[in-house]
């Protein structure tokens, strides 16, 4: 391997270690808030005065000791009826690692809202209570992560005190959420027992399951490998911004002048750069590159980052590219390489999560956004609506409403380069937007649901007298 590809792999291995993104999940009083405020608590990652708020509305429920679940659940209705509703994001460190974590509902009306959590986390940790066992949220909650493409999941069998610390109910529970998770395709499963009001297994081992000789949740968040070798994925880098620098020129006194645009300096007239950030992959000088979705292609003449040339970038940088011709390239356009790159398409086949109270129908006229790019859209057809607790499929729904997952297919107004979710989390990935008021409406997954599912063939739909 190249100096340049060793120095990519250690920098973002070294990023990689230092931060975690992951999110909670699991049915209501599964005790999902407590294991939060649990963690936080014990890892020192609260400061004085908020456990001196907690300590105080816990009293004044007339609970002698606090209540951490109310470090997590921040609005008044969440507080009042014990539960999860929004998204929660908490930002907590340790001597290993930075963590940034999303605390999401475990209603199943609020799929929705989990589905924002953890898409972009690498790790989920879904909550079981002993004395239940695996439910249909359990089910929920596994099928979203695989559908996100979580690549990591962990098992948390809580309320293991209410069951007398028995072993045999942690195998049970654990393999039965084994099987089902590897039908799904789930890479990893890692299965704790915790007790999360008492402290067993969160940060500290517990003193009641000698039998157990895992890591604690903490532990394995700190430890587990979310390194990732940026070579190993074809790169894509969507243009956010191109870059023509103005000239410094005294300042006129006509005002028409004073409008007018300013012209390129002597030392950059020729520059012309296109700047974002590297969703997936490497880009080096003297690459060869195509452009998407116009399909025309050059060379990678220079890399500029942090305000100075460099010969290799690495996702998720943020940098400057300069190509050796003059392209007409805007924002939303796609740089990606010559010999790994993607065929855009008006025709997208998609796994989608609703996510507005208006049901999504079709015919509905759309905006998609995918990346840096918004385009105009038709629903062609919603052909199945999924049945999360036993993953089938119900035919022609008519339409999905808010969380509801199910198949779409989608005509853009212009060709978009899109990946299969499956290979890229970034550029696989889209929202639609209503056009009339801006408001997210759905969140999709290009290409197939599950892990190690089969392509199937679609036939392009029909325009039906549509302008695109």
């Amino acid at each position: 391997m190249s100096t340049t590809a060793g120095t990519a792999q250690a920098a973002e291995a070294s990023a990689a270690t230092s931060l975690l993104r992951f999110a909670t999940a699991g049915s209501v009083d599964d005790g999902k808030s407590t294991l939060v405020g649990r963690l936080l608590h014990d890892s020192k990652s609260v400061l004085t005065d908020q456990l001196e708020a907690v300590s105080r509305a816990s009293q004044a429920r007339g609970q002698e000791a606090p209540d951490l679940a109310l470090l997590t659940d921040g609005l008044r209705a969440e507080r009042e009826q014990g539960i999860t509703i929004d998204v929660a994001y908490r930002y907590f460190a340790t001597p290993r690692r930075r963590f940034i974590l999303a605390d999401t509902p475990g209603h199943v009306q609020y799929t929705r809202n989990m589905v924002t959590g953890a898409s972009t986390a690498e790790l989920a940790v879904v909550l079981v209570d002993a004395r239940n066992g695996v439910v249909e949220q359990t089910r929920r909650h596994a099928a979203v992560a695989a559908l996100l493409r979580v690549p990591h999941v962990v098992l948390a069998v809580n309320k293991m005190d209410l069951v007398d610390y028995a072993e045999e109910t942690f195998a049970r529970i654990a393999g039965e959420f084994s099987d089902y998770a590897t039908s799904l395709g789930v890479p990893e499963v890692t299965a704790v027992p915790i007790s999360a009001l008492e402290g067993d297994n969160v940060v500290t081992p517990s003193a009641h399951m000698d039998w157990y000789s895992g890591p604690t949740v903490l532990e394995h968040l700190e430890t587990v490998a979310v390194t990732h070798d940026p070579t190993d994925d074809p790169a894509r880098f969507p243009v956010q911004y191109v870059i023509r620098p103005p000239v410094t020129r005294p300042r006129p006194h006509n005002d028409a002048l004073r409008a007018a645009p300013s012209a390129q300096t002597a030392e950059h007239r020729d520059y012309r750069g296109y700047a974002g950030q590297l969703a997936s992959g490497v880009l080096r000088v003297g690459d060869r590159v195509t452009v998407h979705p116009s399909g025309r292609s050059s060379t990678i003449e220079a890399i500029d980052a942090l305000g100075e040339s460099v010969d290799v970038a690495w996702a998720p940088q943020s940098v400057t590219v300069r190509l050796a011709d003059d392209l007409d390239i805007s924002r939303g356009d796609l740089i990606a390489p010559a010999e790994a790159s993607v065929r855009p398409s008006q025709d997208l086949t998609a796994t989608v999560c609703h996510l507005h109270d208006r049901p999504l129908r079709p015919g509905d006229r759309v905006l998609l956004k995918h990346t840096t790019r918004t385009v105009k859209a038709i629903v062609k057809e919603i052909p199945s609506r999924l049945t999360l607790a036993d993953l089938s499929h119900h035919p022609a729904p008519g339409e999905l409403a808010a969380n509801d997952i199910g198949r779409v297919v989608l005509r853009t107004a212009e060709p978009l380069p899109v990946d299969p979710y499956a290979s890229s989390r970034r550029t696989g990935s889209f929202l639609l937007i209503d056009p009339a008021d801006g408001s997210t409406l759905t969140a999709g997954m290009a290409g197939e649901a599950f892990a190690g599912a089969r392509t199937a063939s679609v036939p392009a739909p029909d325009d039906d007298g549509w302008d695109f």
